[in-house]
């Protein structure tokens, strides 16, 4: 989600980077507006999404944001959920996670996926760590989509004391998890470095050694690990302000090819952060974008999505973003 990154920019400076200041409004919109169309959710900012299906079901999981105007800074500090049976109409549930659910964590509720495994449902979630210094990665569990979700180990799963391939204390931040068709979880994670790790059974303790992502030039943050045809695909943040790049590989440990830009910067937000599922026959690429705020804003920003489509050769088509965004799943 970031935070900045790029070599060159120190740590806070990232957040002083902003398309607009001093907005009109502090709060999104209250009325319940018509379904459709792009941002998908407008009674509040939503940021950092990332999908799941489960029994004709999507669950939709993202950061709330909610800096009061025009303070120009991420304030996050609980997660959302809602749910759509067509990509279209959205049912919100009450948040099912938050940072004090992790009573090692100071605040911060950053990027976080959600992944079914043997009737649960895990959580993993960038948050600051309370007592080790930087971001970590903490893992919640569930009996349910909708929560509630409760730590599951008590402690974080990733801290930055574990990671050395990068300097700064934020990048062990962005979690994207996948099971193999063998059964074997890994995550990944990072910014300006890209880290994996296999995952025990259980999803909550690593299976080895935290290893580093090499092929993915100019690698900035948002890894999205997801499979298709044979293929696993690498998608993840680039530059700044970012754009979504990817790699491919027929093997989940790579080596990994980089391909190329899958999609701009999006509408007046310096971040772009990308979940992308297949639902109901077609593909859909999920991110956020600022449209929604009255001037846009990097610390106000709103989910939106579009069709993503396959070459034949397994490479992917540069997403169109849209207002319209995309029609009602049959």
């Amino acid at each position: 989600m970031l935070r900045k990154t790029l070599s060159f920019l120190l740590p806070g400076a990232a957040l002083g980077l902003v398309l607009a200041a001093g907005s009109a409004a502090a709060q999104a919109p209250t009325a319940a507006p018509k379904p459709g169309g792009n941002p998908i959710i407008k009674t509040k900012y939503t940021a950092d999404p990332a999908a799941m299906v489960q029994n004709g079901t999507v669950y939709l999981y993202t950061g709330h944001d909610v800096a009061p105007a025009p303070q120009e800074r991420y304030e996050m500090h609980e997660w959302l959920c809602f749910s759509s049976k067509d990509m279209v109409n959205w049912t919100e549930h009450p948040s099912p996670l938050k940072v004090s659910d992790f009573a090692w964590a100071k605040d911060d509720a950053w990027a976080s996926q959600v992944i079914a495994r043997n009737g649960k449902f895990y959580w993993y979630a960038a948050v600051e760590h309370g007592t080790i210094h930087g971001k970590a990665i903490g893992v919640a569990v569930a009996d349910n989509p909708t929560g509630p979700f409760k730590d599951a180990r008590g402690s974080a799963l990733i801290t930055n004391d574990m990671t050395k391939a990068a300097s700064i204390s934020w990048d062990d931040i962005d979690p994207t998890v996948i099971i193999d068709k063998k059964g074997q979880a890994y995550l990944f994670w990072g910014n300006t470095a890209c880290y994996y790790a296999k995952l025990k059974p259980n999803m909550t303790e690593l299976d080895g050694p935290i290893q580093t992502v090499s092929g993915l030039p100019r690698f900035t943050e948002a890894p999205w690990i997801h499979e298709h045809n044979g293929w696993y695909y690498l998608s993840f943040a680039t530059e700044f302000p970012e754009k979504i790049a990817y790699a491919m590989s027929r093997s989940i440990e790579g080596p990994w090819e980089y391909r190329g830009l899958l999609n701009e910067i999006a509408g007046n937000s310096n971040t772009n952060h990308q979940s992308i599922i297949d639902f109901k026959g077609k593909s859909y690429f999920i991110y956020h974008n600022g449209g929604m705020d009255v001037k846009g804003s990097s610390y106000r920003r709103s989910v939106c999505i579009d069709y993503l489509y396959y070459n034949k050769d397994g490479t992917l088509k540069r997403v169109q973003m849209t207002t319209e965004g995309v029609q009602a799943a049959k």
